[in-house]
């Protein structure tokens, strides 16, 4: 965990009020460091339903498996997260540890074990001692709290430098309903149908289904968006979580995914995920300059994100970008090898509103002074229009600095 705050850290953090139903409290286990908070606890009524998707990664960590089964039957009682050990290529012993965890937090917390969901972080390859677990789950579920969030934030960081946190209150109905969400992630990321790890609670009483369905559209383009090395973790997991607890203020039970009653928490879901999705960018390992790449006139709404990956995941566009040039030959051929349509003599290329290369040459008003400046700025904003149709996507990353190689290549040290 840095020491350092990313300059890119958003200036005011928003204040989580209770999500009825959620209590939750964290512990120092001694995962991987001695003294450091390293576990988050988190316990459910009766009733909550759970959604969640997980890495695509043929390796997955043995969390996502145990995950991947427990959400086949939608109901949750309990959320344990550790950090410093991601439990991932630790065979029959990862499996073993994920269930010794489970058990413990189901005896503790006074449920099944079905119904404990686990998320682990950190280190790759080292086995889990889940017996360091038993004293820690122990004491931590004497002091189950509904505040602060931040602690809650805090005891998932691995190498993130802030908490990322965020909140939305809307109306289910007439009735106010919360959202919270907490994620973690500043390296290995480039989420295939998830994300690093993220945690988000509701009071609204939605069916299991219905979440599956508003989670898995709303992370195409919030936390799949988003790449700040082109390296998918073992550990993504995204979990949404619905305590129901709002049926207590009249609240009506959502079992349907086209209910029109569900428009404004859709919509507050996805950009409350957005908004958690854009601090891991923020904080990409070594970051100091958030890069927002916009591609238009593509052929598909899918040829103009996979450009968009290319141009996002390339060390040559990204190290230019830390370098403050504005170097649209690397666009180019990140463009050109993304394997999708694209005609190098229709291409624009703009850096925020100054553009600096169109119909395949150099733009003859390109000002080398003006586009410098820009080039200063913590955020950038990279734009490629294709001229061939309609498709467009955005996606966000981060420069590509020392302090990335410096940070990995110190990691296990």
């Amino acid at each position: 965990m840095s020491t350092s705050v990313s300059p890119l850290a958003p200036t005011s953090v928003p204040e989580l009020l209770p999500v009825p139903g959620v209590v939750f409290t964290t512990a120092a286990a001694g995962i991987r460091y001695k003294g450091r908070t390293d576990v988050l606890v988190m316990s459910f009524p009766a009733g909550t339903t759970v959604a969640g998707v997980t890495t695509r990664s043929l390796c997955p960590s043995a969390p996502v498996e145990w995950c991947r089964e427990a959400l086949k039957k939608g109901k949750a009682r309990a959320l344990v997260v550790n950090s410093g050990n991601a439990n991932a290529f630790t065979g029959m012993k990862g499996r073993e540890a994920t269930k010794m965890t489970a058990d413990l937090a189901a005896g503790i917390l006074g449920c099944k074990p079905g119904e404990v969901f686990l998320a682990s972080t950190g280190v790759i390859g080292e086995p889990l001692d889940a017996t360091k677990f038993e004293a820690a789950l122990t004491e931590a579920a004497t002091r189950l709290v509904d505040w602060p969030w931040l602690d809650a934030a805090r005891a998932i960081m691995t190498t993130d430098t802030f908490p990322k946190v965020a909140t939305a209150q809307v109306l289910l109905g007439d009735v106010p309903v919360t959202i919270n969400g907490i994620a973690k992630g500043a390296g290995m990321i480039a989420p295939d149908m998830a994300t690093m790890l993220s945690f988000v609670f509701t009071d609204a009483p939605i069916a299991a289904g219905v979440l599956q369905e508003l989670l898995s559209k709303a992370v195409k383009t919030t936390f799949n968006a988003v790449t700040i090395d082109g390296d998918t973790s073992t550990s993504d997991t995204l979990l949404l979580f619905a305590t129901g607890a709002a049926k207590a203020r009249g609240a009506k039970t959502v079992k349907d995914a086209n209910d029109p009653i569900l428009a404004p928490f859709r919509r507050a879901l996805t950009e409350l995920m957005a908004d958690l999705a854009e601090q891991v960018a923020r904080d990409g390992e070594g970051a100091r300059k958030l890069v927002r790449i916009h591609v238009t006139g593509a052929v598909s709404k899918k040829s103009a994100r996979r450009i968009a990956m290319s141009i996002a995941n390339s060390p040559l566009v990204k190290t230019a970008v830390a370098g403050e040039d504005a170097n649209w030959g690397r666009v180019v051929m990140a463009v050109g090898k993304a394997g999708e349509p694209a005609d190098r003599d229709k291409l624009t290329i703009s850096f925020g509103a100054i553009r600096v290369a169109h119909e395949g040459a150099r733009d003859p008003d390109y000002d080398e002074a003006e586009v410098s400046q820009y080039m200063k700025n913590d955020v950038i904003d990279l734009t490629v229009d294709l001229g061939l149709g309609r498709g467009t996507d955005r996606v966000l990353t981060c420069d590509l600095t020392k302090a990335y190689v410096e940070i990995n290549g110190d990691y296990r040290s």
